[in-house]
C-alpha cells in the first residue's frame, strides 16, 4: 500500500455515522469492505456486480424519489472518471440529501490495480459543476473528527478521500441475487 488512508478507516466513520434512514450505496472496492465490516443494512445498496460509474446516477434517482432520506454514494475514483457528466446532472437537480464520497487511490483497483490516465482535482471538478460543499480529507483521524459535520451538510455534497490502493484486495462478490436485493431495497425504501 502507499500513501493514504485505509479503506477501512476512511468507511468506517461513515459506518459510524449513518443514520437508520440513510440509504449508503457503494460499488467497487468500496463495496468490498463495506460488505467485510459487518451485516448489510437493509438500506444499504451494495452494488455488485456493478454497471461501474453508475453509483451516482443511482444515488441522484433515490436521493429524488426519497427526499426525506440522506443518500451517501461511496464510489471509487475510476468509477468516477468514467461518469463526470453525473456531477453536472447531480447539481442541476440540487438534491440537498446526496452525499458522494469518492474513495481515490488513482487505480482501478478491482479489475488488477491498473492506474487511470491522470490524478485529477475532484473537489476542483465538482466546484467547477457547480457543488458548493465539497470536503477532501487525507487522514484518516481528519476525516473522523469532521465526518458528522460533512455528512451534515446541505447537499449535494462531494468528499474525496486520499486513499490507499491495495492490490491485493480481492474483488467485491455479489452479496446475493441482485433481483432479490433490489426487491428488499424497494421494500426498505417504502
Amino acid at each position: 500500500m502507499s500513501g493514504g488512508m485505509r479503506l477501512e478507516d476512511a468507511l468506517a466513520p461513515v459506518r459510524a455515522a449513518r443514520r437508520d434512514q440513510d440509504v449508503v450505496i457503494t460499488t467497487m472496492a468500496p463495496a468490498k469492505v463495506w460488505m467485510d465490516m459487518g451485516p448489510a443494512h437493509p438500506r444499504d445498496l451494495v452494488f455488485v456486480p456493478s454497471c461501474m460509474s453508475h453509483a451516482t446516477s443511482v444515488g441522484l434517482g433515490i436521493a429524488l424519489a426519497q427526499p426525506e432520506r440522506r443518500v451517501i454514494v461511496c464510489n471509487g475514483d475510476g468509477s468516477m472518471l468514467m461518469n463526470l457528466g453525473s456531477l453536472v446532472t447531480i447539481v442541476a437537480q440540487a438534491p440537498p440529501n446526496l452525499v458522494v464520497i469518492i474513495c481515490d487511490n488513482g487505480v482501478y483497483e478491482v479489475t488488477g490495480s491498473q492506474p487511470v490516465p491522470a490524478r485529477v482535482d475532484f473537489e476542483a471538478i465538482a466546484r467547477g459543476a457547480g457543488f458548493t460543499a465539497t470536503h477532501r480529507f487525507d487522514s484518516a483521524a481528519e476525516w473522523s473528527r469532521n465526518v458528522e459535520r460533512v455528512l451534515a451538510d446541505r447537499g449535494p455534497v462531494l468528499v474525496v478521500l486520499n486513499v490507499a490502493a491495495d492490490p491485493t484486495r480481492p474483488a467485491p462478490k455479489s452479496p446475493g441475487p441482485a433481483a432479490a436485493r433490489g426487491l428488499a431495497l424497494r421494500a426498505a425504501l417504502s
